[in-house]
């Protein structure tokens, strides 16, 4: 595996990279609170027809973290993904593999510039068309993403922090034991957000959403609510879906209405498996990544 930090979008991403950099280009997008490092047993699986690249995204462990919550603006993030895209595929387009907040990026990037992007295939993330739709209408939905008000509360750091970021891993193993959660990898996360800024960048990301996430029982006014217009937020790309059914933090109505949005759209259930179904069923993410992929 290489490690390398490249300039993309007037910041600097590191990223780590496996595969020929003349094979087609995959990104591979993290999510909340993992880092690049999340996709170390995914990239070798797919380097051998593809150049696999996997970078901390802005604001997380040895990339940039620009100050301020308007740096994390979903413009900003689909912009580095776009300049990481026409560093290590000038011309081409791309494959995006994106978890969690890197599917959110990934279907921005997506609807933002279609052409850039070949196939698009998220793993236990949202679209944020159905999931709006899921906080406006589902009382379900609604509790299970009462924790962003916690992530985006000006206290989060402090006490996330605490202890050796213990709240932290607690957000990693709070579906039911991970036994691939080993010392070893925990001690990588710890290392991941215990740079000056890290936790704050990380942060950001959720105080810079537009998504709206109502409290139990709360009316919600129309009017601060994101325009939710299929044909403008529509992927274009063939499109795969791996969902672990046991996620209680994005349950299956928040992709409820998911066809509404897409031309080409294959959906693989993974039972048994939850919202870190990359490491609890790495094979089996691989082999539907590899049939999507047709690599």
């Amino acid at each position: 595996m290489r490690h390398e930090t490249v300039s993309a979008n007037g910041i600097d991403i590191a990223v780590r990279a496996e595969g020929d950099p003349r094979a087609p280009l995959i990104l591979f997008l993290h999510g909340f609170p993992e880092y690049s490092g999340a996709w170390d047993e995914v990239l070798p699986a797919l380097a051998g027809a593809h150049h696999c690249v996997a970078p901390d995204q802005r604001g997380y462990f040895r990339s940039s973290k620009p100050e301020g919550v308007d740096a994390y603006r979903v413009k900003n993030l689909v912009r580095d993904i776009l300049a990481l895209g026409e560093r290590y595929s000038p011309g081409k387009p791309f494959v995006l593999v994106a978890h969690d907040w890197g599917a959110s990026v990934a279907y921005a990037t997506a609807i933002a510039a279609p052409a850039r992007i070949s196939r698009l295939a998220v793993i236990n993330g949202v679209h944020p068309g159905p999931f709006q739709k899921a906080l406006i209408a589902d009382e379900a939905q609604r509790a299970a993403s009462a924790y962003m008000h916690y992530l985006r509360d000006p206290r989060a750091e402090e006490r996330l922090s605490a202890n050796s970021f213990d709240k932290l891993i607690g957000m990693l193993s709070r579906f039911g034991p991970q036994p691939w959660l080993t010392p070893e990898k925990k001690a990588r996360y710890v290392e991941a957000w215990s740079p000056p800024g890290a936790l704050t960048g990380m942060l950001n990301w959720y105080r810079a959403s537009p998504i709206v996430v109502p409290h139990p029982g709360e009316q919600v006014d129309p009017g601060k609510v994101m325009k939710l217009d299929p044909a403008q937020l529509r992927i274009r790309m063939p499109h795969l879906v791996i969902w672990g059914m046991d996620d209680r933090a994005l349950l299956p109505v928040s992709r409820a209405t998911l066809p509404d949005f897409c031309d080409d759209l294959t959906v693989k259930e993974i039972a048994n498996a939850d919202h870190w179904v990359v490491h609890q069923r790495t094979p089996e993410v691989i082999g539907h990544l590899r049939d999507f992929l047709g690599a």
